[in-house]
Formats: C-alpha cells, sequence, structure tokens
C-alpha cells in the first residue's frame, strides 16, 4: 500500500490579503474602546431612595447623610469616586462595597432601600462578550 504525499502548501498573495484585513479590522475596533470619547458628560452621581431619584451630584468633595426606613448611610463623594463610610443597616453590604469610581458603578443598601449610581461618560468595559 502506497501512501500518498499531501502537497505543499505555500502561502499566496490571498492569504497575505486576508491577514492584512483582519489586522486593519482589529486596529479599528480597538482604537474605537481604547480611545477617549470626545463628547463625554462629566460623572455625576445619582441618589435614589425607594427608586425615586432624590440628589444628583457631581464628583466633588462632599458629605452627605441619607436617612430612609430607620436606617441612616454617611457617604462621601470625591473626586476619586463614591463611598459609603457608616451605615447603621444590620448586614454593612453597602459599606463593604467600597468605593465605587466608574460610570455603570453603584452602591446599594437594600434595607434602607438606597442606592447610589454613578452616570455620565461611557463605563470602561473590563470585558466585552458577545
Amino acid at each position: 500500500m502506497s501512501m500518498n504525499r499531501s502537497p505543499k502548501l505555500r502561502p499566496t498573495p490571498w492569504d497575505a490579503l486576508v491577514v492584512l484585513a483582519v489586522l486593519a479590522l482589529t486596529i479599528a475596533v480597538g482604537w474605537r474602546f481604547w480611545r477617549a470619547p470626545a463628547d463625554s458628560a462629566p460623572t455625576l452621581a445619582v441618589v435614589s431612595v425607594d427608586g425615586e431619584e432624590i440628589e444628583r451630584l457631581p464628583l466633588s468633595d462632599a458629605e452627605r447623610t441619607y436617612t430612609s426606613r430607620g436606617y441612616t448611610l454617611h457617604a462621601v463623594f470625591s473626586s476619586d469616586g463614591v463611598r459609603v463610610t457608616e451605615a447603621d443597616c444590620p448586614t454593612q453590604d453597602c459599606v463593604r462595597t467600597g468605593e465605587i469610581r466608574r460610570a455603570g458603578e453603584s452602591i446599594v443598601c437594600l434595607p434602607a432601600r438606597i442606592v447610589i449610581t454613578l452616570t455620565g461618560s461611557p463605563p470602561d468595559y473590563d470585558v466585552i462578550a458577545g
């Protein structure tokens, strides 16, 4: 029984064209996601209680205290982000969340039904799956 030898495969000009097209597409998509948006809005902190927006603050040095349903939260707003430093709710999840810095992130206190969300410029994506 004789074995046929496989043909020698060599790159053709079409192969180079496909590689260049994929490289150009990769650069274009990367440029879209990594460049700074020209018309980005400033990041704002939106505070909601029971689903109703009660306050909209720019990220600057400020401290606020919010009370709802018998619970009190102490929030610190700075140019770096927002964090809840003290709360008298039983689970302390809002305090353990730490500081939020990017648009789309939130701090939630379920017992008090207080939500602090950052809005404004588009979020920086960690991963894009699709």
